[in-house]
């Protein structure tokens, strides 16, 4: 201010909270996951042995990881680090499902599924899609199921979760 009296006067009102003498107590939270005993890993692996993947992730190790874990259940795996590598090799290879992340510089994964999706069928206009990534807000959901993939998941992924939805993209297990 410019001096005494010269100031602002700002009256706030706070609501009052009603005070308990004790208490209630706190039910256990509890958050469903996925199973990850080695049993139901292994069931897992082996409904994807075979299946052509291509991983699209500019993080290396991120790519790596999916990588190595979709090869450790004998999967054939295929990585790009680009939108435009990712589009080089569909086009120029045959693959049973494609898992993207979203979030990369240049274009995103949003702008790879949708020309994706304008291709032939011939080409891998039709390849099951599944987004991987840290956007797991409800509208993100939507906006990778409106861009043209059929899963969206959240990072981090429980692996069993990953191999299950690959599974169910490609048609190894019910219908999703």
């Amino acid at each position: 201010s410019n001096g005494v009296g010269q100031g602002s006067t700002f009256i706030i009102t706070l609501p009052i909270t009603v005070l308990h003498g004790e208490p209630e107590p706190l039910a256990e939270r509890r958050h469903p996951r996925a199973a990850s005993s080695l049993a139901s890993m292994s069931d897992a692996c082996t409904k994807i042995e075979g299946i052509r993947v291509l991983v699209v992730d500019d993080e290396p190790d991120a790519r790596s990881l999916v990588k190595r874990l979709l090869e450790d259940c004998q999967a054939i795996v295929t990585t790009a680090a680009t939108t435009v590598e990712a589009q080089t090799l569909l086009q120029s290879g045959k693959f049973d499902v494609l898992v993207s992340d979203i979030g990369m510089p240049g274009d995103d994964g949003y702008a790879l599924i949708r020309r994706i999706r304008s291709l032939d069928h011939s080409k891998g206009g039709n390849i099951p899609a599944i987004a991987l990534t840290a956007y797991g807000r409800a509208e993100d959901r939507v906006k990778a199921v409106n861009a043209g993939f059929q899963m969206h998941l959240t990072k981090p992924i429980e692996p069993v979760e990953l191999i299950t939805m690959i599974a169910g993209a490609t048609g190894r297990i019910g219908h999703i």
